[in-house]
């Protein structure tokens, strides 16, 4: 997913043009039907703003009697009433504003919240390949940025619309009621006051494009040639007096369209300032010749004061109408965003009707000519069968990209076969309820993850209502306990982002002793110690052979050592089991086990002998 760059208020940029969603009457509906819980909130928001456009007016008719009545007719009393009453009227109208914003706010923030939970709700039934093929930053971009910004479509977007639509039409309304002459001359104004500020805007902006665009470009080379990694390439390849130069020309741009920039912004102002009061003095003008040369003794200076007041009142809401297309269209498109996640289905979910087998006596694993692929004419897995039987643990090798982590990641539906499939006790895992599938399953990965917390939260993951001593037990058995308990807070220690804190062996260890604690039937290995050293690897080992008793097991192994302790190894390569036997038996065969034999173990046993 591309993020699009949005432009000023008031103009789309090309992305943005390009990228516009189509609005529909369904895109519609499915939008109000997160307002639906809040009808209520928004009837009093709405009535809200009603008043408060109906209350925006009275200063301008206020302003009138004070000039009139009271001014002109010298009349102190009625000057004191009016002064207080426009005060009164100012401060009810701010009072009601704050009111308007609070339940405004309060919509749309449990909008976000609802949106929130429906979005992390949904992506945990995304399935694994969604997490590996989509960006984590877009990801986090529509979780956060983009559901957070529907607080403001609904605060902003909507209300503003409502409350523009209503002070614009109170407004006109107001004005001919006090003079038509008047108001149809300041009404016709309002283009001149538009149109020249649409232009001048629009020509700022594109130089704002340009200037943006320039400094990206002027932060690339910094942010590269300033890095550890750029700094040093540079000095390796001196090209010290290059990057300057490459530095020197893009800063001299980016300062030449930020200049222009500068001096078109203080033309906007000019003519912002210029057209802004010329549409008051206009008016001024046809007043003053009504009263003057016209001897319009209806026509009187508070009148002419109330209607300026009006037409002032005019100009912002109907520049935000004229733009009400712009702010449509970002939140349409925020909303697609939003619902493009939403209506991902989900591959791997449960059948309609499923089973939950006994799996307390046997756990045979059987897979019967699977086929598998990412893409539809790259098959990565055809025609792969073999059979686990209870309790015995088979070993997984073959050469880098033969699938062999596909293979172990189809048992627990982490994907889901295209042909053929995968049973447990002749069961097909597609017809197990999907949550007790998994429940069934340990998997320790190369990579052991760990939450951002204590040692005893992310043991607790496994299972939430173990005891001290089964916690302690489990560490025991991985040989961390006694790390833990060197450790000042024990096994409250906290491990860091991604468990930065921790050793890798430190890590892994964990991970065994939080698979051990969910105690499964079947156990997957995806070879957890072929990144550690020796000592580290000895010690997970030792703790890797105590939870494999019993249990069957499939392992992904990069060392001889595990490799040597497995019932039965297989050999894949090309998506397919070429070899299957025991070491001696494979190395007889001179074939493609023999091959790794000698590209990959033997050499980790010369590294292990040789340290």
């Amino acid at each position: 997913m591309t993020r699009m760059r949005f432009g000023p208020r008031g103009f789309l940029t090309d992305e943005e043009k390009q990228n516009a969603p189509k609005v529909t009457k369904e895109l519609i509906f499915r939008i109000l039907k997160y307002l639906k819980p809040y009808w209520f909130q928004l009837l009093i928001v709405f009535a809200i703003i009603i008043l408060s456009s109906v209350m925006g007016l009275l200063p301008s008719l206020i302003t009138a009697q004070i000039i009139d009545k009271a001014i002109l007719g010298k009349d102190f009393e009625l000057l004191i009433k009016l002064v207080i009453l426009a005060i009164v009227t100012l401060a009810a109208s701010n009072i009601v504003g704050v009111f308007e914003t609070y339940i405004n706010s309060w919509i749309s923030q449990r909008i976000v919240y609802d949106m929130k939970n429906e979005m992390f709700e949904h992506l945990q039934t995304m399935p694994h390949s969604f997490f590996t093929s989509e960006k984590q930053g877009d990801i986090i971009t529509r979780m956060n940025s983009d559901i957070s910004g529907v607080s403001s479509v609904i605060s902003h977007t909507l209300t503003n619309i409502v409350s523009n639509v209503c002070t614009v039409l109170t407004t006109i309304v107001a004005l001919f009621k006090i003079d038509a002459k008047l108001s149809i001359i300041g009404i016709l104004v309002i283009p001149l006051l538009v149109l020249p500020t649409k232009s001048a805007g629009k020509s700022r902006w594109q130089l704002l494009s340009e200037s943006q665009a320039k400094n990206d470009e002027l932060n690339d080379i910094i942010n590269e040639s300033l890095s550890v990694s750029g700094s040093l390439l540079i000095k390796l390849f001196t090209q010290e007096k290059y990057i300057n130069e490459k530095f020197r020309k893009t800063n001299k741009e980016v300062t030449e369209l930020q200049t222009k920039e500068s001096r078109a912004g203080s033309w906007f102002r000019v003519i912002m300032g210029i057209f802004t009061n010329l549409g008051p003095l206009l008016i001024y003008l046809a007043g003053g010749y009504l009263i003057i040369k016209m001897n319009d003794t209806a026509l009187t200076v508070g009148t002419i004061t109330a209607t300026v007041n009006m037409i002032n009142r005019l100009y912002r809401p109907v520049e935000s109408l004229l733009n009400v297309s712009v702010d449509m269209t970002r939140s349409m498109a925020l909303f697609t965003r939003i619902f493009g996640y939403l209506d991902m289905e989900a591959a791997v979910k449960n059948a309609r009707v499923v089973i939950k087998p006994s799996f307390d006596k046997k756990t045979e694993i059987s897979y019967e000519d699977v086929e598998f692929y990412y893409l539809e004419d790259v098959p990565l897995i055809k025609d792969l069968s073999f059979h686990v039987p209870s309790g015995k643990m088979y070993a997984i090798v073959g050469p880098s990209g033969s699938g062999k982590s596909t293979v172990v990641n189809l048992l627990p539906r982490l994907y889901d076969v295209k042909g053929g499939a995968v049973k447990i006790n002749g069961t097909d895992v597609r017809d197990i309820d999907l949550t007790y599938l998994r429940q069934s399953i340990g998997m320790v990965t190369q990579e052991a993850y760990m939450f951002n917390g204590s040692i005893r939260e992310n043991l607790l993951f496994a299972k939430k209502d173990a005891t001290q001593e089964e916690i302690e037990n489990a560490c025991k058995i991985a040989n961390i306990h006694d790390f833990i308990v060197s450790q000042p807070d024990g096994y409250d220690t906290q491990v860091g982002n991604r468990g930065l804190k921790l050793s890798g062996g430190e890590k892994q260890r964990l991970s065994i002793a939080r698979v051990i604690l969910k105690d499964p039937k079947i156990l997957i290995l995806d070879e957890a110690t072929s990144a550690l050293d020796s000592i580290s690897e000895s010690s997970i080992q030792k703790a890797l052979d105590v939870l494999m008793q019993g249990r069957t097991s499939i392992v992904i192994a990069h060392r001889l050592s595990t490799i040597l302790q497995a019932d039965k190894i297989l050999v894949i390569s090309g998506g397919k089991i070429v070899e299957e036997g025991e070491h001696e038996e494979l190395i007889a065969m001179n074939g493609v086990y023999k091959e790794l034999y000698e590209t990959q173990f033997r050499k980790v046993i010369e590294m292990e002998t040789n340290g």
